[in-house]
């Protein structure tokens, strides 16, 4: 019974509620902290939706890039900035675990999910079928697509100027 509701395509949809939930949470969550960790839990619902999408390597590629090494430079900048006023206001009172129950209820919904899929051979058979691979990737992104990702790049690179002319700090007197 369980077997025939659990397809790939519920799994996908029930992946993807968890990371509209988590994203939703990121948005309007008021400490930094909170949001950060619910970042996490969106980020890797979206790995799972690529795996269930048949892209193993660009799950594979979320997982180590967004929700490693770009979460780790999020919590950097929020340690370095320390906290302000604002941040210490909205913490947490409580001392206990309540704070994670959101977070763990979403990235456990993933886990399960994830691990129903690894156990279950007739949705292994699924998702291999479909499966793509890094070369077809290259072959897109440097192909058909080229142009879509160098307007991509170049949104990143304007990103990446605002933010440093917003950052650096006001200089007196000097007009450069």
């Amino acid at each position: 019974m369980l077997a025939n509701f659990l397809s790939v395509e519920s799994l996908f949809y029930l992946a993807g509620l968890v990371a509209v939930i988590a994203s939703f949470k990121v948005v309007t969550g008021k400490n930094t902290v909170h949001a950060l960790l619910y970042l996490v839990v969106s980020l890797l619902a979206v790995a799972v939706c690529f795996y269930l999408m048949g892209a193993p390597f660009a799950a594979g590629l979320e997982v180590i890039v967004y929700a490693g090494a770009i979460l780790v430079l999020f919590v950097f900048a929020v340690m370095m900035f320390g906290l302000t006023t604002d941040e210490t206001k909205y913490a947490p009172q409580s001392k206990g675990l309540s704070f994670w129950v959101g977070p763990i209820i979403l990235a456990m919904t993933l886990l399960a999910e994830l691990l129903w899929v690894i156990d279950n051979a007739q949705l292994q058979q699924q998702l291999t079928a479909n499966v793509v691979s890094a070369k077809q990737v290259g072959m897109l992104l440097y192909g058909p697509y080229l142009l879509a990702v160098e307007i991509a790049s170049f949104l990143l690179l304007a990103g990446l100027l605002a933010g440093y002319h917003y950052a650096k700090p006001e200089s007196r007197g000097t007009h450069l």
